[in-house]
């Protein structure tokens, strides 16, 4: 079925045409004056200004109102000020239009025409390292935008796009090798069986990878090891190589630790090493087309335009040493999810810190025909920071770990759910589900309600309050919703087929509700999830006013009733798919 501005806008089109204007000129969009009329089309200015001789917008607009077709189903058609057209819908058509979305089980989301396989790159956490706050966002963000397109039916896959491959192993290896010189993966006459099992542990790299780090930056000398034993493991050590399995290994398993806790997935948990095979063929193919070039030993790719406002440096690909760059295995991760994956969209979830990176990564990719015909996007966002408007740390000032932060967000929910009395007669294990989910929501919702780009300040008694503009409201206004429903079936009351609105609140909330698929494409189409949390806090808002304005279950008139049940249970599966789209799960009761 179509969205309702949707088949608006293709009314008000054909009342254009009719006029002698494009169709486009009749988009329609919610009034932004409710007090006046529930929808508006505000083309008559632009077609004025375009038309020639000029017309008047104000006597434009009114023919296109005479041209309107099925005007019985607008209770009010108007002009307002230049030339403004204000509409306002029949409940009789408003509540049969709301009715069909409820039946429909897709809950009136089109889906989309072309279904294309799109690899979403989010995550982007590092082996050796635990995971921290500063990779929350890509996850969160990320994770969202996969249930976005994968609702509408796009052919999604998720990627962590894991570092394993950069100069930290050389850094870490390095370091392991001081501190236990006699393991066999530095003994270069060593031709038996490496060990089976890791020799460190995620324990053991928190203490090494630090120390490694702060030495690198004290002594060049230490820097210039670590590159040596990357580009040695890159070029196929077989010592290294077997230490850094252990190393890949023993990480997956502590990041997967972190990432089901948060209620995120991947459908594949790649590295920048699993494209090391494309590299060689990759830069010799770009070498003999004459889109690489080898400058002071080095191998680039130019990038530049004449049109560039700034400077775009080269893309290279390999040192004067032979070593290769970030952007060497990320362009060739782009070859490997062409060819392997076939991949017509590639979608990155990362740092918009990053942006000339991917700048320069995409540039290349298209100059030198690798992503020919596939959609590259870099969709950066800000970052999450304290009170004081810096990058969110611990107390002491440190980089907070994804674990901990939980932590931190759980015990806040225990006891927020105190406050309230919420859960107290509940077993254990059903106490610290609800919790659970409740703090999640909290740290989910204060991501997802900002714009991507934008940075915002997390604050944990405002973010983990029951009311408000916060995940924990949502939640507690859908196990409300539960509640009545359930209180309803004990009563022998079942949901019924909706009626036309009785008030201006159940009116307003089947408005509300017919926004569901608007907000699923926008979110779709500009990647952000924000308008589809934007939108749960104005349904739910929405609802708790029918809440309290309809007393429902000691209504009298038995078909309003029924009629009212059905839009609460409405109103839950719309509320309950937003939250899913956003990655927060509600639990059943509070």
């Amino acid at each position: 079925m179509k969205a309702l501005t949707t088949y608006l806008t293709e009314l008000m089109g054909k009342a254009f045409e009719e006029a002698g204007f494009a169709a486009s000129y009749g988009t329609v969009v919610r009034s932004n004056r409710p007090d006046l009329a529930q929808f508006q089309c505000n083309g008559a200015l632009a077609a004025a200004g375009s038309s020639q001789p000029r017309q008047n917008p104000r006597a434009l607009a009114q023919k296109v109102v005479e041209a309107i077709p099925n005007r019985e189903i607008f209770a009010e058609v108007s002009l307002a000020g230049p030339g403004f057209i204000n509409l306002s819908l029949t409940d009789a058509f408003l509540v049969a239009h709301v009715a069909a979305m409820a039946a429909d089980e897709r809950l009136g989301v089109p889906a989309v025409a072309e279904v294309t396989r799109t690899v979403l790159d989010y995550g982007g956490a590092n082996v050796a390292k635990q995971m921290h706050v500063g990779h929350l966002r890509a996850a969160i963000i990320g994770d969202s935008l996969r249930r976005i397109f994968t609702f509408l039916g796009e052919d999604v896959v998720g990627d962590i796009h894991l570092g394993d491959w950069g100069t930290q192993m050389g850094l870490l290896m390095n370091e392991i090798e001081r501190e236990m010189p006699d393991l066999p993966y530095f003994d270069e006459s060593f031709e038996g069986e490496y060990p089976a099992e890791s020799p460190v542990s995620m324990a053991d790299f928190a203490v090494l990878y630090p120390r490694a780090s702060s030495r690198a930056k004290a002594e060049p000398e230490v820097q210039a090891a670590a590159r040596e034993t990357t580009l040695a493991l890159q070029s196929g050590h077989k010592g290294y190589y077997a230490l850094w399995r252990h190393i890949v290994e023993i990480s997956i398993e502590a990041i997967k630790a972190d990432i089901e806790r948060l209620g995120v997935h991947f459908d594949l948990w790649l590295g920048e090493s699993d494209a090391e095979r494309f590299i060689e063929p990759m830069v010799a193919k770009l070498l003999t087309d004459g889109y690489a070039t080898v400058s002071e030993g080095a191998t680039i790719v130019e990038v530049a335009r004449e049109d560039d406002k700034k400077e775009i440096p080269p893309l290279m690909l390999k040192k004067s040493d032979g070593a290769v760059l970030y952007g060497t295995t990320d362009l060739a991760t782009i070859v490997q999810r062409i060819e392997e994956l076939e991949a017509k969209s590639i979608l990155y979830v990362v740092d918009q810190r990053q942006s000339m990176h991917f700048e320069q990564v995409f540039r290349g990719a298209r100059v030198s025909g690798i992503a020919e015909g596939v959609n590259l996007e870099h969709l950066g966002f800000g970052t999450m920071n304290g009170p004081d408007g810096k990058p969110f740390k611990t107390r002491a000032g440190g980089v907070m770990t994804l674990n901990a932060l939980m932590d931190m967000v759980y015990e806040k929910a225990e006891q927020r759910l105190a406050e309230v009395a919420a859960a107290a007669d509940y077993d254990e294990e059903e106490r610290a589900a609800i919790a659970h989910m409740v703090s999640l929501a909290a740290l989910k919702y204060a991501d997802l309600m900002n714009q991507r780009q934008k940075d915002y300040v997390f604050d944990l008694e405002r973010f983990s309050a029951f009311e408000g503009h916060t995940g924990p409201y949502l939640l507690y206004t859908v196990v409300r919703t539960k509640s009545i429903l359930r209180k309803a079936a004990e009563q022998g009351l079942e949901p019924g087929a909706l009626q036309p609105a009785a008030n201006e609140h159940d009116r307003n909330l089947m408005l509300v509700l017919a926004q569901f698929p608007d907000m699923v494409w926008l979110s779709y189409e500009q990647r952000l999830p924000s308008h589809i949390a934007d939108y749960a806090y104005q349904l739910a808002g929405a609802y708790n006013q029918f809440y309290r304005a309809c007393h429902i279950l000691n209504e009298e008139d038995g078909a309003r009733q029924a009629g009212w049940l059905g839009l609460v249970a409405y109103f839950l599966a719309v509320m309950e798919k937003c939250l899913f789209l956003l990655g927060i799960e509600t639990p059943e009761r509070m």
